[in-house]
């Protein structure tokens, strides 16, 4: 007999086998379950789950050749995410069917504390930066993608949907202020909210020197306070520095009107890792794919996309996301242009 042919022949049942392999286990499951929504480096899964480094990552392999995880590098660490199903591999079907049985568990509760703690260790670093260097906060922006680099492509992306002159804004921190101002020529309501009063004070010097009338600044944390929905809500470089992105979205998403747009300037995915530390950066870009895959889980739907490259190689993505009209049901499709 050839052996050869004889494993060609069963590598589906090899697949499938894999799938069944690395879902037989409690501690497993709620890895999956954990990367729902986030991603997780091996020390901060470790500390969530309360194990040893070698055993949290032994695990992960398993996963990862069962195709469940995948791995992103950013800078030197590397975070492990959910892998989707592909239909055109074995075990699709049944890889689709397990994702969908773990979402409707609960983590146990000390997990999800520990998942807490690591999302406020997050929080804190990013934080502690700001508060830091609110002086430097222009200068450490010019580094990747200042301003002047996407104003004018996010104000055609913003002119183009034809905000009525009642329409109302909110921009999540808004940093130095410097978008304010074409914000307030727009909108006959502006609320500009950050957690930072180093930064809240900046943008406010900026209102006061520009005489911006229409625009209330709000000290506030824009995923645990409470805070006035907008007809459109803007976020220019700052989903970077939360600690959950896709949680982020969802909560977010609730501030958006019905019929309105959520409007979100970013880096494409990178890998330059000093931006760690020069910038205060949490996440070193985004995919595009993973951004339209949070908005929709967060009921938005994408619409209109720009891309921006830069002479320093990094990319921004201008990215439009809709807030269906109640009972609407309808869905708009990804469109880029370069």
């Amino acid at each position: 007999m050839n052996m050869r042919a004889s494993h060609l022949a069963f590598e589906p049942v090899d697949a499938l086998a894999a799938l069944c392999k690395a879902s037989g286990d409690p501690l497993r499951l709620n890895i999956l379950r954990a990367l729902s929504n986030d991603s997780f480096g091996v020390l901060e899964l470790a500390q969530i789950f309360a194990i040893g480094q070698s055993g949290i990552s032994h695990h992960l392999k398993v996963l990862a050749q069962a195709g469940l995880v995948a791995t992103r590098r950013e800078g030197n660490a590397i975070f492990y995410r959910r892998a989707l199903a592909h239909n055109e591999q074995p075990g699709s079907h049944l890889h689709a069917a397990l994702l969908d049985e773990v979402d409707s568990l609960q983590l146990p509760s000390q997990v999800q504390e520990r998942i807490a703690a690591v999302h406020g260790q997050r929080a804190a670093a990013s934080q502690d930066f700001f508060a830091r260097t609110a002086a430097s906060f222009q200068a450490q922006q010019d580094l990747i993608a200042g301003l002047p680099q996407y104003r004018d492509s996010l104000l055609a992306l913003l002119d183009a949907l034809g905000f009525a002159g009642t329409a109302t804004a909110l921009e999540i921190g808004p940093g130095d202020g410097a978008f304010l101002p074409e914000l307030a020529r727009r909108f006959s309501q502006v609320t500009a909210l950050d957690n930072s009063p180093a930064m809240l004070e900046l943008a406010r010097t900026r209102c006061e020197r520009e005489g911006l009338g229409n625009v209330e600044l709000q000290l506030a944390d824009a995923l645990n306070d409470d805070y006035p929905a907008a007809d459109c809500v803007v976020l220019n470089m700052v989903l970077h520095h939360f600690a959950a992105p896709a949680e982020a979205l969802k909560r977010l998403a609730r501030q958006v009107k019905s019929g309105g747009s959520l409007l979100i300037t970013e880096l494409c995915s990178h890998n330059q890792s000093w931006a760690r530390q020069a910038c205060g950066d949490l996440w070193l870009g985004f995919e595009q794919d993973d951004l339209a895959r949070w908005a929709v889980a967060a009921g938005l739907t994408p619409g209109e996309s720009l891309y921006v490259g830069l002479r320093n190689g990094f990319q921004i993505q201008l990215r439009h996301f809709a807030k269906p009209h109640a009972n609407s049901g309808l869905r708009a499709t990804v469109t880029g242009k370069q």
